[in-house]
């Protein structure tokens, strides 16, 4: 009860618009600590209370993913990604239905997109974890993991040993050394479950971000306009920190660049991306952005094309029914699949 409380009193803060009649309102709250970021809603309502309603949904939903998803940590009752990967080699896990469908659509992602997005790869993701936090921690000190490392790691990374049976409901990975991370879905669809949750509740005309996972439903104010949103802009100064401005109405947005998680060793950033063909940092792009309806598919698609070279990553989202996308070279030039451009409302 006082979380709940607090939750709703520091939403109240937020809120800018008080409604006293009968034609919705713009309303705005944030809240921290959730997929260890930012969460923002902003919506229409005709009274404070009504959206206040909409936000604890939100924050309750939203928390529930984060605890089922986590996979650094313990919660009381739960058994989560850690629980699974803890338990690797050893027995089933039984688990949240959640769970268990965050699980089976990663598997399709894995084989919509050749590999390219494997929750599997954990082995070689903790590794680079360790060896960025030592170099942020003690950047004179800073160094990669060595290749035969990630090599060795890389042999216990076959998505097909996590086992899945869904009429237990339990998750077993029969490789000991395996673990899953699931960085790459799991907050878009965690994102989008809680968007459609809201909607089934008869919530509509927000716009949720979650660390900048944009998922936008219904339209603002009572003409029910298009939501504007912003891409950022990698290369701009502090003057020009947005590429584009996006109008759109019940799409998601989700970028991946290599300026978010990073560390510096002799100079060189090396990001959080890795890919799994190579076991290193992506090196193909600054950034890519999705443009598409579900959000879990458009966070995974955007670390899918970040691991594609253009003509490959270009094809791949051409052929796929309404996904569109936008690549920012090296060189900081723009390609924009072919019906991006149609969103793009202002370059101000």
């Amino acid at each position: 009860m006082k979380k709940k409380f607090f939750i709703v009193f520091i939403l109240s803060i937020a809120i800018n618009t008080t409604a006293c009649n009968i034609k919705p309102k713009k309303f705005n709250a944030s809240f921290i600590s959730l997929f260890n970021t930012v969460t923002e809603i902003t919506g229409y309502a005709n009274t404070k209370e009504d959206f206040k309603a909409l936000s604890q949904i939100i924050y309750d939903n939203l928390g529930k993913y984060h605890k089922l998803y986590d996979k650094y940590n313990e919660y009381d009752g739960i058994n989560n990604i850690k629980t699974i990967n803890d338990n690797a080699g050893i027995s089933p896990v039984k688990v949240d239905k959640a769970i268990i469908d965050l699980l089976v659509y990663s598997k399709e992602i894995y084989s919509l997109t050749n590999g390219t997005v494997n929750i599997a790869l954990g082995p070689v993701l903790e590794i680079w974890h360790d060896y960025r936090d030592d170099g942020i921690n003690n950047p004179l000190e800073s160094k990669l993991p060595p290749l035969e490392v990630l090599i060795s790691a890389n042999e216990h990374t076959d998505i097909n040993k996590v086992i899945i049976d869904i009429e237990q409901s339990t998750v077993y990975l029969e490789d000991k050394e395996m673990s899953l991370d699931v960085g790459a879905i799991a907050k878009g669809y965690a994102t989008e479950q809680v968007a459609l949750i809201a909607e089934s509740e008869g919530y509509s005309n927000f716009l949720l971000s979650v660390g900048g996972n944009i998922r936008a439903l219904g339209g603002k104010g009572n003409d029910i306009e298009t939501w504007n949103v912003g891409i950022r802009n990698p290369n701009g100064s502090d003057n020009n920190t947005t590429l584009h401005t996006l109008s759109i109405n019940d799409l998601s947005l989700v970028s991946s660049g290599d300026y978010e998680r990073y560390y510096t060793v002799s100079g060189i950033k090396y990001h959080h991306i890795i890919d799994p063909k190579t076991l290193m940092p992506s090196d193909y792009f600054t950034a890519v952005t999705i443009l598409c309806k579900d959000s879990g598919l458009a966070d995974s698609l955007s670390t899918a094309i970040f691991n594609m070279d253009l003509e490959e990553g270009f094809y791949f989202i051409e052929n796929l029914k309404d996904v569109e996308a936008l690549w920012i070279l090296k060189d900081k030039s723009i390609i924009y699949s072919s019906k991006f451009e149609e969103y793009i409302k202002s370059d101000k």
